[in-house]
């Protein structure tokens, strides 16, 4: 089939390369020259693990086209995907406006009845929207010309994006009628081959789908982040609730692992959108804007402790930081931990020696460019080199079993804050560690 893709960001260039890969021809687009022309050359602007080489290969293959011309786009498919950001407004809601101005440049330019897929994570009634405006520009150039508005969420995980798009746990269209529904049955049916997962469903129901899902993972962290504090102050082991709640096969392991607080381009956004739209209709969300109000606070659980052991004024003193992304396997840092736990330290004077496998650039180049207290090093082990103590803020794998004695050597003090719960308690005190979790009194 042939396919554009408007956006080439995370969302955009994933689905794009993805569905060339099943022998699609796919043409992305985007407005920024620099980008178009470094994916052209293989380079792509993010880290996602199996992406690269998928993207180079495709390319070459002559499926996957780059282009900043959408109405070429437009002109060589049948099916244009909607994938731009959708960034929270001041007020918590969802910024639409790029995804209004490519509907609103897909009605200036589309030459033929054209499936519009909203891909964007976006608010109930986006679709409504991107129907009126695209009729409103047919309507302008007097072209009586068909379309459908469709909406197909994703639901992939930064990190494992690659994999989750070729296996999807299930596919959600939203549509209107029967002939969009099987268009999308047809595109999809060789990622589902060995399970139909293929859910279908009214667009405003597709479109609350994806905030459904992504609050409530967001409220299963806050929850457990929540009872990790109550933890703390009674004496109780929150490493061993998880385990105790877990094994209820209704509850399950996922996502209650205690920790720093959530981040990414996702659940900050879409929580706070949800809640946002909820309280245009009239009703306040209370577990949503508790959800939020316990993630807000858990930004800052490792840098108090550090506060409370090193105190008010960190003049001075230097802290190894490791981990800068919001999650592992991702150089992403939106709304992560680390900016949280950085300007806590940083303002009271603490310098920082950060150290990351992939997020250096997003760091220097964005979140921590007007930091200048902070300074990134080459390894784990060079960011413990004169520091009071370690930060350990994301959980990469490199970090799970570390060179105990060399940390020793190289800190001022053998202390760790761990702000994953990553190591054992007890053995690491046996060591000579003065050593601090989340949700376990020290």
């Amino acid at each position: 089939m042939k396919i554009s893709v408007i956006g080439t960001g995370y969302v955009g260039l994933v689905t794009g390369t993805c569905f060339a890969e099943m022998g699609n021809e796919v043409t992305c687009v985007d407005i920024d020259e620099a980008k178009v022309e470094n994916l052209q050359k293989g380079n792509i602007p993010i880290y996602e693990p199996g992406l690269e080489p998928m993207v180079v290969e495709n390319h070459h293959a002559g499926r996957l086209h780059f282009t900043t011309d959408i109405k070429q786009a437009l002109v060589r498919s049948e099916i244009c995907f909607i994938a731009v950001g959708t960034p929270m407004g001041e007020d918590g809601s969802a910024d639409l406006r790029y995804v209004l101005a490519v509907a609103k440049s897909i009605g200036e330019h589309m030459d033929k009845h054209t499936y519009i897929i909203d891909k964007s994570t976006v608010p109930v009634g986006t679709a409504e929207k991107v129907r009126y405006t695209v009729q409103q520009e047919l309507e302008k150039r007097g072209s009586s010309l068909s379309f459908d508005v469709i909406s197909n969420p994703e639901f992939l995980k930064e990190g494992a994006a690659v994999s989750d798009f070729m296996r999807p746990d299930r596919i959600v269209i939203g549509a209107d009628n029967e002939d969009a529904i099987e268009v999308m049955r047809e595109l999809y049916s060789p990622f589902l081959k060995k399970n139909d997962r293929f859910i279908e469903m009214d667009v405003k129901s597709a479109e609350m789908t994806k905030y459904t899902a992504n609050a409530m993972l967001a409220t299963k962290i806050s929850f457990m982040n929540e009872i990790s504090n109550i933890c703390e102050r009674v004496g109780a082991d929150v490493n061993k609730v998880r385990v105790g709640i877990g094994s209820d096969t209704r509850i399950g392991f996922s996502f209650i692992y205690p920790g720093c607080g959530y981040g990414g381009s996702c659940f900050p956004k879409d929580v706070q959108a949800l809640a946002k739209t909820s309280k245009e209709y009239g009703y306040t969300p209370k577990i949503l804007d508790a959800v939020e109000a316990v993630n807000y606070e858990q930004k800052k659980v490792l840098s108090n402790k550090v506060i409370k052991r090193f105190g008010e004024d960190l003049g001075g003193m230097t802290f190894a930081l490791w981990g800068l992304s919001f999650k592992p396997e991702t150089d992403d840092m939106r709304e992560a931990s680390s900016i949280t736990i950085i300007d806590e330290l940083t303002s009271r004077g603490a310098k920082i020696k950060a150290y990351d496998p992939k997020a250096f650039k997003e760091a220097r180049e964005c979140y921590l460019k007007d930091n200048e207290n902070v300074e990134y090093v080459q390894s784990k082990y060079d960011a413990l080199n004169g520091s009071e103590a370690m930060l350990l803020v994301t959980e990469w794998k490199e970090f799970r079993s570390p060179d105990f004695e060399e940390m020793i050597k190289r800190l001022k003090h053998p202390v760790i804050f761990d702000g994953r719960n990553q190591y054992d308690m007890q053995k690491l005190r046996k060591r000579g560690f003065e050593y601090y979790q989340i949700g376990v009194r020290s």
